[in-house]
């Protein structure tokens, strides 16, 4: 088992959490709770891929990827902020949903090849010992682009006047309201922002690090995981990101494990053809149901620091508890 191949691919798999997991922090900064990010993610996924497929062009997938996962958080944003209904019960029909769209839309696509993203080494980094080959040396571009979205993310929502605002409306939203901060056009706005990352995060999937569409099995759960990731992270960025990529290794690690690795110079016999291999594949989905299930807790989540108004909404002229 090779450790710099594990944390290479660790970066490349984790890369699809991270988009979703920066996504839903910016809507649930806001105040809302959106549980359809599976759905969001899988119709991006589908959406890229039959776009660079029709078009031949990669880089247009990824735009309607965004754009198909942002429309659809707007049906969210429209039951939750404009008509106040149950943030979990719609976002969980948002998952139902964008499933049923990509499963429909997506007929025919299976065992067709569409242009890629493209990797590429960075040249002098790639060649710094250890580091490079696992940060720098091919990856794809939106390997990359995660590496920068992180520390701007982070940024936006702690040291700018609108990250200021961000965390009021998910804070107290009728003292923000009270100061001129459009709360339902903001909610919506970040809604949407996850909705386009959840899309991103799809595309990432079917056009990079595992090309092709796969119906249903082409996110295998990985938008749950990625809210799962937003409690662990305390919705903050950076401890996403490193969530993330360890998520993204462990992945790795455990195909090495079910399969001829290499431990210590010495082949690993331990879950080679074995029928109990699917016990560690469970491994990162058991992370996420108690990720889950401590976060459906009020008095855990406040402790974990969790916005305030998270799932609650807001009617303006009612004064907060």
């Amino acid at each position: 088992m090779n450790l710099t191949i594990i944390l290479h691919a660790g970066l490349a798999t984790g890369t699809i959490l991270l988009f979703a997991a920066v996504g839903e922090i910016f809507a649930e900064r806001s105040g809302i709770l959106n549980l359809g990010v599976e759905g969001m993610m899988l119709l991006g996924a589908m959406a890229g891929f039959s776009t660079s497929l029709a078009t031949n062009n990669v880089w247009l997938g990824l735009v309607v990827a965004m754009i198909a996962g942002g429309v659809l958080s707007l049906a969210h944003g429209l039951v939750t902020i404009h008509l106040q209904a149950d943030q979990v019960v719609s976002g969980l029909s948002l998952t139902f949903l964008g499933t049923g769209l990509a499963l429909v839309l997506g007929e025919g696509l299976t065992g067709q090849t569409p242009p890629l993203i493209p990797s590429f080494n960075v040249p002098l980094l790639s060649a710094v010992p250890f580091i490079g080959p696992i940060f720098f040396a091919d990856h794809s571009v939106l390997t990359y682009m995660g590496y920068g979205l992180v520390p701007l993310a982070w940024y936006y929502i702690y040291r700018t006047r609108p990250g200021l605002h961000l965390r009021a409306i998910g804070e107290k939203p009728e003292a923000a309201d009270t100061m001129g901060v459009s709360v339902y056009r903001l909610r919506y706005l970040y809604v949407w922002a996850g909705g386009c990352l959840a899309g991103l995060a799809g595309a990432t999937i079917s056009l990079s690090v595992s090309p092709g569409w796969y119906s249903a099995q082409t996110t295998s759960g990985q938008g749950w995981i990625a809210i799962g990731l937003v409690i662990f992270a305390q919705w903050d960025p950076v401890r996403a990101a490193l969530g993330a990529y360890l998520f993204g290794a462990l992945r790795r690690a455990i195909l090495d494990l079910q399969g001829p690795a290499v431990l210590l110079g010495f082949t690993n016999p331990l879950f080679i053809n074995s029928n109990y291999g699917f016990f560690l594949q469970m491994t990162p989905y058991i992370l996420t149901i108690i990720a889950l299930v401590i976060g459906s807790r009020a008095a855990v989540r406040n402790r974990l620091g969790a916005p305030a108004a998270l799932g609650v909404p807001y009617i303006r002229g009612e004064r907060g508890l």
